[in-house]
């Protein structure tokens, strides 16, 4: 069995809670659910659904990053929207993350304890 890892990078924000940015055991590697938060300060990116979309993928980039793998290695997104009529401008800056084939993805509509409209989590399988 595998150790687990816990991967936190300084140029993520830092958790809300107790829990890990990023747990890595052997090739699989799981990011916590990633609001739109500034790294520096862990406040929620002003703006609309599109800013806070890209707020959440640069940290998910950061953390994976810092695991050594990349983007390309994610393989299962859950997407968490605060209003499902944002759909259409979130899969704009999502797809532009992303190469095809796209990584299986799940999204719904629901709230999240820090009031942002939008949550990611991601699951990566990473190469040795």
């Amino acid at each position: 069995m595998s150790e687990k890892k816990c991967i936190h990078p300084e140029n993520a924000p830092k958790p809300a809670g107790p829990y890990s940015p990023g747990i890595r055991i052997g090739n699989f590697f799981f990011i916590s659910g990633q609001t739109p938060e500034k790294p520096a300060t862990s406040e929620l990116v002003e703006g609309d659904i599109t800013e806070q979309t890209r707020q959440v993928m640069e940290n998910m980039k950061n953390i994976i990053e810092a695991a050594g793998g990349s983007v390309d290695d994610i393989v299962k997104v859950n997407a968490f929207l605060k209003n499902m009529s944002d759909f259409k401008a979130f899969n704009k800056v999502y797809k532009s993350y992303f190469n095809e084939p796209y990584p299986a993805r799940s999204c719904v509509e629901c709230a999240n304890p820090v009031g942002a409209l939008v949550e990611v989590e991601f699951t990566a399988y990473l190469k040795d």
